[in-house]
């Protein structure tokens, strides 16, 4: 897939120092659509879907989010952690609103394995299939999200 102007212009809002400190890329040097489309095929191997991963992400938010910032069981496999900070921040990829900085810290505890992701992977993942770059300070795996949060797979 060729990288169109329009994702030249995102590409640049990913960058260190334009929307964060540490920028969305970290030290990956493809274009953007070479990451997305990396990171897709990962997600296809594992018979999953972006969709499904973010489904999977807000559902233990939500129900962690009854913890009021403590760490809460949730269906018995995991302990869930929603907090937040201050601030709000847009999207590279533009778009509607602003997402919060909240942080949601799930542990699965079979697995003996803790993923933290915030709002704003939720909106990448779901809308984007973009999990941040290699060398991203706050990149997510797919397999990790998969593996971790034990997303169903499609037959």
């Amino acid at each position: 897939m060729k990288q169109t102007p329009e994702y030249d212009k995102i590409q640049e809002q990913m960058r260190k120092g334009v929307i964060t400190l540490d920028g969305f890329l970290g030290t990956d040097e493809r274009k953007l659509v070479d990451i997305i489309a990396s990171d897709d095929t990962s997600v296809r191997q594992k018979k999953t879907t972006h969709q499904a991963i973010a489904e999977r992400m807000k559902y233990l938010k939500s129900r962690g989010a009854k913890g009021l910032g403590e760490f809460i069981t949730v269906d018995d496999s995991f302990e869930v952690k929603v907090d937040s900070v201050r601030g709000l921040l847009p999207s590279p990829f533009g778009g509607p609103g602003m997402y919060g900085k909240i942080n949601t810290t799930v542990t699965n505890k079979r697995l003996g394995r803790t993923i933290v992701f915030t709002d704003l992977h939720i909106h990448f993942i779901e809308d984007h299939g973009f999990y941040e770059g290699h060398g991203s300070p706050f990149r997510l795996e797919p397999e990790d999200l998969i593996d971790i949060l034990e997303v169903p797979r499609e037959s």
